[in-house]
């Protein structure tokens, strides 16, 4: 069957800001290390700003943890997030035009699976790519080609991460759309690169995006 249009999304510092998970993970930490320290989780956030290992130091304060607890914690938690301004208005209008919609995500399964979870959004999309489960990492081409089999007219890519994200799917031709630094992404966005890492629109919200697509 061939369709319309394939619309895919990426999922941190796109659907939702990703600093907000960190701040979840150090306060379930926090929790689980000292639940009667006010301000644990507000200290290890500030250390990760300074650029310090927020665990080596939480463990010199609390030396009965070891690191393989920590992570655990921080990979297996529910975290308390929300979706990104305009991204379930986006989302409900795309699957109500009966768009096929697709999101490619780095990491790991339990903690991508977890994080879509808590935003409540899985059941938007038709297929669901997170690397750990399919094998290889953005920017590998074979994550964007799986969406290929819809033989769509147009595809689309919402990303964020310029060095990684939209080469691929320049690659094949798809329409990539940036999502630009709200102030609280994770990795900062650099746009002084070849041409082909570059992303062909560049939007300040996702309701921008719907006007790109239509």
């Amino acid at each position: 069957m061939k369709y319309n249009k394939v619309v895919v999304f990426d999922l941190d510092d796109t659907l939702y800001n990703e600093v907000d998970y960190l701040k979840s993970a150090y306060y379930e930490i926090a929790q689980y290390v000292d639940a009667n320290e006010f301000g644990l989780s507000d200290e290890m956030f500030q250390n990760y700003t300074n650029g310090s290992n927020v665990f080596k130091l939480l463990i010199g304060k609390y030396p009965a943890f070891a690191m393989d607890d920590l992570l655990y914690k921080y990979r297996n938690h529910l975290p308390s997030i929300l979706p990104r301004e305009g991204a379930l208005e986006l989302l409900l209008k795309l699957k109500q035009e009966k768009t096929i919609l697709g999101l490619i995500t780095d990491g790991r399964s339990v903690s991508q699976r977890n994080k879509l979870n808590a935003l409540n959004i899985t059941h938007f999309f038709d297929d669901i790519i997170i690397s750990e489960e399919f094998g290889s990492e953005k920017p590998c081409i074979a994550n964007y080609m799986f969406f290929e089999k819809y033989s769509a007219d147009e595809y689309y890519y919402i990303a964020d991460n310029v060095k990684k994200d939209f080469i691929g799917p320049n690659n094949l031709k798809w329409s990539t759309i940036c999502i630009m630094d709200n102030g609280k992404h994770i990795h900062k966005q650099q746009f002084n690169l070849e041409q082909v890492f570059l992303p062909k629109h560049q939007i300040t919200k996702l309701s921008d995006a719907y006007n790109i697509i239509k």
